[in-house]
């Protein structure tokens, strides 16, 4: 029964849509950093995302839903910002203003922060979480749409699942819901208890990180055809059952049956009145588990079955993040931490039995904070999510959010977190925040590519069409005064893209013809083909207009970004990183065009 389901959803991720791996918040990441991922942000990739999260979770796989509802988010953002589908070749003409690179990642980043609430109830959390982990260029503008946006959807969640559930008031706050604390305090010398739980955070989740990435080299090496892959996904999911019925079996951990009877519990092999306490640990969804470790009674588990279930939940999250399957990580990051939290406050209790202050709940919740830290390497976004999702009093942020600071300044002493090694291991060319360390002292000239494939003002069509498919090149500058056919060293005067060349061809903007589409052109001929342009090898052209004229005056970009051949690469990094260009021109003294620098100059330099 947890394979059936695995397979279907597997099948559909490597043979229909092999994109919508995992949770797509590394991908989304990219895509907002100005990198192009093809088919993100189609709805064949949202359907089988959707389908494929229910398939793995009701499976049994050690993941959760709410990573990938920040892709779908994105996907549902992107889609309706366009207007368009080409997926069902259908355009409703509506939006066409959004259909530009800029426009349309302000709204993948609404519709990301919008899914980050959805799951989690947390409005606040999903604009921080937007703001730190997925936004690349931020403006003022942006703060209160995405609050927006991520407000109705917590809203509209809200509504829905309490319509659907038969309740006349707001009760359903997000997807995972964590239950709300009631009172939840702490004393100032637990401050180094905290601390140290951080410290550990830090290192399980280094760890955590380093065992997942052996894990994932090993498949890209040795896993290769798609059957093989929907095979290996089956195999993690009967591995799971597999390792779950043992501890079932053959751990004897049977609980009295609370006053307040617990909803489905589980009576497997105990007496009458009592439910097992390991059953229930595994027959529930996650979500639901890490709510009970967060808000069970002191006394509902041995240390032996929490020790025992935190360390198979850990190796299974580790093998399971990075199958070919759709699923998140954050669910078994906080599940995982929970436990093993929950299992720090019941060995100081063995120890100091009259400990008032040792609340299983509250050193849960530090635990999930702190394994969440050093995974994923997130903090006040982190911290916002968590307050939001369980309610606790505004007092509690200090504890958690210097756990999470040190958890992650541990982390990061070993190794990146999650997102930024998924991203590192498929070279991806993703902008950080700070230059590459080797860059500290070098100037445009080391790193640009020369010579740099230009155009005239007014070209020869025959000539550019040539070059468009020699190159795979997307940007190219326009120059005057060039000397003989040195295009290469010629003024600086604009810059015109592969896309646009290939509308002007479609379309036959010639000079010779100009009296007859002059008129005509408007923005919209060359926004309708967004974001698929054809390629150039599908583009009739007639050998008898190559000695026809293109001018481009009317079509180029006159205000590009250019810098001094001697300009420092650190400056330059952060105009990329602000402006979120992809080209640069490299001039010199007299704006003559010296070289070209791309976004993957950055990563390919400093490799």
């Amino acid at each position: 029964m947890s394979i059936a389901p695995v397979i279907i959803g597997s099948a559909l991720v490597a043979f229909v849509e092999p994109v919508a791996t995992g949770s797509g918040i590394a991908e989304v990441k990219c895509y907002l950093n100005g990198v192009k991922m093809p088919r993100l942000v189609r709805i064949k990739t949202l359907f089988v995302k959707s389908v494929g999260v229910v398939t793995s979770v009701v499976g049994g796989l050690a993941g959760g839903k709410e990573g990938p509802m920040i892709h779908s988010g994105a996907v549902i953002a992107s889609g309706i910002s366009q207007g368009k589908s080409t997926t069902f070749s259908r355009d409703l003409k509506y939006f066409r203003y959004f259909r530009d690179d800029h426009e349309k990642r302000d709204f993948v980043l609404g519709g990301a922060a919008a899914g980050v609430s959805a799951a989690f109830g947390a409005p606040i959390g999903g604009l921080l979480f937007s703001l730190e982990e997925a936004a690349s260029f931020w403006n003022q503008k942006l703060i209160w749409r995405t609050l927006i946006a991520s407000t109705i959807s917590a809203f509209t969640l809200n509504l829905v699942l309490s319509a659907y559930n038969g309740q006349y008031n707001f009760t359903y706050y997000g997807l995972f819901n964590l239950g709300k604390f009631e009172q939840i305090t702490f004393e100032y010398f637990e401050l180094p208890i905290f601390m140290l739980m951080g410290i550990t955070g830090g290192l399980v989740g280094a760890l955590w990180i380093s065992i997942n990435t052996k894990i994932n080299n090993f498949r890209r090496r040795f896993i290769k055809l798609k059957i093989g892959k929907v095979m290996e996904a089956a195999l993690v999911a009967a591995l799971g059952v597999t390792v779950a019925a043992i501890m079932i079996y053959t751990i004897n951990d049977c609980r009295a049956t609370p006053v307040d009877p617990i909803k489905h519990s589980v009576k497997m092999f105990c007496e009458d009145n009592e439910y097992n306490a390991v059953a229930e640990l595994w027959f529930q969804t996650p979500e639901k588990t890490v709510r009970s470790l967060l808000h069970d009674k002191p006394d509902s588990h041995r240390i032996l079955t929490l020790a025992v279930f935190t360390s198979v939940y850990f190796l299974l999250s580790c093998i399971t993040f990075g199958l070919s399957v759709s699923l998140g990580i954050f669910i078994p990051t906080v599940l995982v931490g929970a436990a093993w939290g929950r299992l720090v406050a019941m060995f100081l209790y063995s120890f100091f039995p009259e400990a008032n202050f040792l609340n299983p709940g509250k050193y849960a919740l530090i635990g999930a904070a702190a394994h969440m830290g050093g995974v994923l390497r997130m903090t006040i976004s982190l911290t916002v999510i968590l307050i939001e999702a369980t309610g606790v009093d505004t007092t509690f942020t200090f504890p958690l959010i210097l756990t999470i600071i040190i958890a992650k300044w541990i982390g990061d002493y070993f190794n990146h977190g999650i997102y930024d090694t998924q991203i590192k291991k498929n070279h991806v060319p993703l902008l950080h925040w700070d230059p590459p360390k080797n860059h500290q002292r070098k100037c445009a000239s080391e790193i640009m590519n020369s010579p740099v494939i230009c155009f005239k003002m007014r070209e020869n069509a025959g000539y550019i069409y040539e070059k468009l498919k020699e190159s795979k090149h997307n940007g190219f500058p326009i120059v005057q005064d060039v000397v003989g056919d040195k295009r290469g060293h010629g003024r600086i005067c604009g810059m015109i893209l592969r896309s646009q060349l290939i509308v002007m061809f479609m379309n036959k903007y010639f000079e010779e013809n100009r009296k007859y589409w002059e008129n005509e052109v408007t923005i919209h001929k060359f926004r309708d083909m967004y974001p698929r342009y054809p390629s150039i090898e599908t583009v009739k052209f007639n050998p008898d207009k190559a000695n026809w004229t293109i001018n481009f005056d009317l079509f180029m970009n006159p205000s590009i970004t250019t810098c001094n051949e001697l300009d420092s690469v650190s400056k330059i990094f952060g105009i990329f990183r602000a402006l979120g260009i992809r080209h640069m021109v490299v001039v010199d003294k007299k704006n003559r065009v010296k070289g070209i620098i791309t976004r993957k100059d950055f990563l390919n330099k400093s490799i």
